[in-house]
């Protein structure tokens, strides 16, 4: 089975609500997602799941409403979703990143199809200013009915912001507390992506880097350049590359970046690969342009007809080089990137017997293989040689036998289907079973086809 890959296209930033209604509406669930938020011991807000056109584009829309929000609107008018306030025993620090979502708000108008209050009479309604630790927050969220992973994955996000802020205000950790009416909606937007991306069941997560806008943004201790220094901490933490386009305002959230930093396996795309499925996340400012986030679950591909690929052919004489040097040789050249590596018996000038190393790799990964080259054999010298290779589409796929496990190779052309068992896997399978490779091999090529002719 294939894995199933998660592209972030973070062309327009990231924040916490833009990632869950992306994973709404790439088919997570929205009745296992509000039922892992009922669960929280949070109270004093409402969800509501909808649509929103940005510039043309509809997308879905995760929207959080706290219930202070209108009680205590002047006290945010100008404050930055993570500005802070001088306590007194401790610095306060509102990590939050959508109170009003002031950095994704766009003048475009909504409509909701759903809208879920969480009041929790029984409880009673928390002031305002009650504060919570990252401990208070850890234990709210190990309280929720949450599955091990999704749990595992909130608390992980979690983490990366407490440390960035702590990082930013020089705190320690345990020192810093989230605001009341700033610790809800992250609790909600972490919580809540946590959920949708178990639900999905994301195997690999490809992130190639995150666009910011420039300027500042305003806190109550005056102007904070963009990016925050929270996201700028959690970019150059986790080695997160940063787009700077030339758009006025923030498009990076703290959350939003965590999450980034949290989920990311890889940051590439596969040399090919098809759109299986695409969800887009609509944000709530106005850039001047589509402001979403697009997800996509992708499948890795080798197109049979995609053009030949570039590669190069380094060739070397060597006839004074021992056997465990050459030997040592192959296994540096493969570990440093090469395609293949083989030695081809030659004679060479004066009658000397001789060996003719052959390393097949990309053209990138030239320089690499030349220094492998002249510092663990005694070549001098070597040749150069481009050439093109045609590639077969391929996939691997995971077969059960009744040994165990095993991967096979499945490649196609013209119409037909070849199924090569991969060699590391089934030598595995026959030392850990006692099963005969070569039975193992058949059985598993077998298996491969017949799961595909169901």
């Amino acid at each position: 089975m294939s894995k199933t890959i998660l592209y972030l296209e973070c062309a327009t930033g990231i924040s916490g609500d833009m990632t869950v209604a992306a994973l709404l509406d790439l088919g997570a669930s929205k009745v296992k997602l509000l039922a892992a938020l009922d669960s929280l011991n949070v109270e004093g807000y409402s969800v509501t799941v909808g649509r929103a056109n940005s510039h043309g584009v509809d997308a879905c829309l995760f929207d959080v409403e706290l219930e202070h929000e209108h009680e205590h609107e002047h006290e945010h008018e100008h404050e930055h979703e993570h500005g802070h306030h001088h306590g007194h025993e401790a610095l306060e620090y509102k990590i939050a990143l959508e109170v009003h979502e002031h950095e994704h708000h766009h003048d475009h108008p909504h409509e909701h199809d759903h809208e879920h209050h969480h009041d929790h009479h029984g409880h009673g309604h928390q002031h305002p200013h009650v504060h919570r630790n990252l401990a208070d927050v850890t234990a709210i969220l190990n309280s929720g009915d949450l599955t091990p992973h999704a749990r595992e994955l909130a608390l992980k996000i979690f983490g990366i912001v407490a440390e960035a802020e702590s990082k930013a205000h020089g705190k320690p950790v345990e020192e810093v507390h989230f605001h009341e009416v700033g610790a809800i909606d992250s609790i909600v937007d972490i919580a809540a992506a946590a959920v949708c991306l178990d639900d999905l069941g994301i195997d690999d997560v490809v992130i190639t880097g995150l666009s910011e806008g420039t300027g500042f943004v305003e806190c109550q201790h005056g102007l904070l350049p963009v990016p925050v220094p929270a996201v700028a901490n959690i970019a150059s933490a986790s080695g997160l590359p940063l787009r700077i386009l030339p758009v006025e305002g923030e498009m990076v959230t703290p959350t939003g970046a965590a999450i980034a930093a949290a989920i990311r396996t890889r940051s590439a795309l596969p040399e090919s690969f098809t759109i299986k499925k695409i969800g887009l996340g609509a944000g709530k400012r106005d850039f001047g342009m589509p402001n979403v986030l697009r997800a996509m679950l992708i499948e890795e591909t080798a197109a049979a007809d995609a053009p030949p690929a570039e590669i190069m052919i380094l060739e070397t004489n060597i006839d004074d080089s021992t056997g465990e040097t050459l030997g040592l040789a192959m296994d540096s050249l493969l570990a440093a990137g090469a395609l293949d590596v083989h030695y081809i018996p030659a004679f060479m000038k004066k009658n000397r017997p001789a060996w003719l190393l052959r390393v097949i790799c990309r053209e990138a990964d030239v320089p690499a293989m030349e220094r492998v080259i002249f510092t663990e054999t005694s070549s001098i010298g070597l040749r150069k040689l481009p050439a093109a290779r045609t590639c077969l589409a391929r996939t691997v796929v995971d077969v059960t036998l009744p040994a165990g496990p095993a991967k096979v190779k499945k490649c196609a052309f013209d119409g037909q289907t070849f199924y090569y068992p991969e060699y590391e896997s089934i030598r595995a399978l026959a030392a850990a079973s006692g099963v005969p490779f070569a039975d193992l091999f058949r059985d598993a090529a077998e298996t491969a086809r017949a799961n595909d002719e169901r």
